[in-house]
C-alpha cells in the first residue's frame, strides 16, 4: 500500500495559513451553495445529453444557444461537477450516473483521439475536430482529471473500468517528443507544436498525470526540468510567471497540495501569496481604473468587450482595460477566502442580475464602460464551482487524492509533509 501524504486535515492546513473563515456563517454558506449549484446547472444543461461533451461557452441566462463548439477541458470540469452534484443531491443519483457512463463510453469509443490525446475543441454533437485545433496536452490533462475523479467517486464497475482504460491509453512519453518537458500539443498537418511546458504554469496536474501513468509514464526528471522563476512583489516572494491568475489555480482544483512541499516550495502557500499579490496589484490600478477597490477586484484570462484576452498581473500582463473577471476571485477562494468571498458578494449585491444569471456570474464585466458579457465560459464556471466546493467540504480533493496513481506521482515528484 502506498502511504498517504496527507498528514494534517484540510481545516488544520487552512488554519495554518490564517484562513479562519472555515467557521460557519450563513452568508458565506449561501454564496458557496449558489456558486456550486449554478455551476451544476451549466454543466448539466450546456452538455450534449448523448455524448456528454460540454460546450466551450453558453449564454449565461440559460437561453437556447445554437453554438455547438465543445471543450474537452470543460468536459473534464463537467465530469467532476457531476460527482459534486450527485454528492450534493442536486439530481437523482442514478440519472447523473447514467450521464457519466454515457460520457466515458463516448470518450473511449467515439471521440477522435491520437495516442490517447484529444483535440482541444470539438463539436459537442458529432465529436468532430473544430477550427483545425491542436491535439492538446493540457486540455487532455484537465479531461483526465475529471475522468479519474469519476473512477474514484462512483462504485459502478463500468465507470471504473472506462476511467482506467482512458487514462492508461494516453501515451505521455510520446508527448515528450524526445525532450524533457511535455509539448503543448500536436497537429496532424504539422506535427508537434513548438512550445513546451517548460516553466511554472497550470501544468503541474499534467506532469503528475504523466508521471503517475501505470503504462506510459514520463520520468521523474521531467518534474524537475521545468523552470520555477521567483517574483517579488510588495515584500512577497513566490514562484510565478507573467501570466493570468488561473495558472495558480487549475492544478489545485483536483490535486491537494496543502501541507506538502517538494524540494522547491509549498505550492498551496505559493498560490496564497500569488493571490495576495494579485489583489494588491488590482488595488494599485485604482488611479487608472477608479472602480477597483477592496470590494471589486480580480483579473484573469476572460472575455472582454474586444474579444477574449489573457490578462492579469503582477506584473501587468496584457493591455488591461478595467474589466473584472469573477472567476479570478472565485478560483482563489481556498487561498484567500475572506477577501475572495467578500468581493464576490459585493459584485452580486452591487450589480445584481447584470452579473448574476442562471449559470452564476457572467464571465466578465467592465464597470468603467458599463459592458456586461452575455456569456459564461465552461472552464471559468468549472474553476469557480470546484474551488467553492473544495473550500466548503474538500470533496474533490479528498476523492481525487484516493487515486493510487496520483499518490505515486506525488511521491515520484518528491512531495513530503511541509
Amino acid at each position: 500500500m502506498l502511504p498517504s501524504l496527507q498528514t494534517i486535515t484540510r481545516r488544520e492546513a487552512l488554519a495554518r495559513l490564517g484562513a479562519f473563515f472555515l467557521l460557519t456563517t450563513p452568508g458565506r454558506d449561501a454564496l458557496l451553495e449558489d456558486l456550486v449549484k449554478a455551476g451544476f446547472l451549466f454543466f448539466w444543461e450546456a452538455s450534449n445529453a448523448d455524448t456528454g461533451l460540454v460546450k466551450d461557452r453558453a449564454l449565461a441566462d440559460g437561453q437556447t444557444d445554437s453554438r455547438q463548439i465543445g471543450s474537452i477541458a470543460a468536459t473534464g470540469f463537467g465530469l467532476t461537477a457531476l460527482c459534486i452534484s450527485a454528492e450534493r443531491g442536486y439530481l437523482e443519483k442514478a440519472k447523473v450516473e447514467e450521464r457519466v457512463v454515457r460520457t466515458l463510453e463516448y470518450l473511449w469509443e467515439h471521440l477522435p483521439q491520437h495516442e490517447g490525446f484529444f483535440y482541444h475543441f470539438v463539436n459537442v454533437a458529432t465529436g468532430a475536430r473544430e477550427w483545425k485545433c491542436e491535439l492538446s496536452s493540457i486540455d487532455t490533462g484537465l479531461l483526465m482529471c475529471g475522468v479519474l475523479m469519476c473512477g474514484e467517486y462512483w462504485q459502478n464497475a463500468r465507470i471504473r473500468k472506462l476511467a482506467e482504460q482512458l487514462y492508461r491509453r494516453v501515451d505521455w512519453r510520446w508527448m515528450l517528443n524526445d525532450g524533457e518537458c511535455l509539448s503543448h500539443g500536436w497537429k496532424p498537418e504539422s506535427g508537434f507544436l513548438k512550445n513546451r511546458w517548460d516553466h511554472y504554469c497550470e501544468h503541474m496536474l499534467l506532469y503528475l498525470l504523466a508521471m503517475g501513468s501505470p503504462t506510459r509514464a514520463v520520468p521523474a526528471a521531467s518534474w524537475h526540468a521545468w523552470r520555477r522563476p521567483v517574483l517579488e512583489y510588495e515584500g512577497m516572494r513566490f514562484i510565478a510567471v507573467n501570466a493570468p491568475l488561473f495558472v495558480h489555480q487549475y492544478s489545485h482544483a483536483w490535486v491537494d497540495f496543502a501541507g506538502k512541499r517538494d524540494r522547491y516550495t509549498d505550492y498551496f502557500q505559493n498560490s496564497v501569496l500569488a493571490t495576495k499579490a494579485h489583489r494588491l496589484f488590482c488595488l494599485k490600478l485604482q488611479p487608472r481604473f477608479p472602480q477597483f477597490t477592496e470590494d471589486l477586484w480580480g483579473i484573469t484570462a476572460s472575455d472582454s468587450a474586444r474579444g477574449y484576452r489573457a490578462w492579469g498581473g503582477p506584473p501587468e500582463h496584457g493591455k488591461l482595460d478595467g474589466t473584472i473577471v469573477p472567476c479570478a476571485a472565485a478560483g482563489s477562494i481556498p487561498f484567500l477566502p475572506k477577501e475572495s468571498l467578500h468581493t464576490l458578494r459585493k459584485m452580486r449585491e452591487r450589480f445584481g442580475d447584470k452579473v448574476w444569471k442562471r449559470y452564476g456570474f457572467i464571465d466578465a464585466f467592465n464597470p468603467h464602460t458599463n459592458w456586461f458579457n452575455p456569456d459564461v465560459i465552461g472552464i471559468d464556471v468549472g474553476i469557480t464551482m470546484l474551488m467553492a466546493e473544495n473550500y466548503r467540504s474538500g470533496f474533490v480533493w479528498k476523492t481525487f487524492m484516493r487515486n493510487r496513481d496520483m499518490r505515486r506521482a506525488m511521491q515520484r515528484a518528491g512531495f513530503a509533509p511541509a
